[in-house]
């Protein structure tokens, strides 16, 4: 499984969201730190759920680095759009 089907498998299962949508940026980071040519590397991550709700900003990124859990590691940037 890609990392990108980790990613929206392990975020669909845990915040049930209403959009989501991950995409795999690592191509345009060719050459750049943390991108060692295999890809996987770089990923946006848009999500909308209602579990959002009432969270602040640090709160929502720390529920969704928690949930993604030994996935973060293995990758360079993760840019996350969230909300309720």
């Amino acid at each position: 499984m890609s990392v990108r089907d980790e990613i929206e498998e392990t975020l669909e299962k845990t915040f049930a969201p209403s959009r989501l949508e991950v995409v795999d940026d690592s191509d345009s980071h060719i050459g750049h730190a943390g991108h060692d040519g295999k890809g996987e590397s770089h990923f946006n991550v848009l999500i909308r759920a209602e579990a959002f709700e009432g969270m602040t900003r640090v709160a929502q990124h720390r529920a969704v680095h928690k949930a993604l859990g030994d996935i973060v590691p293995r990758i360079h940037a993760l840019a996350l759009d969230i909300g309720a």
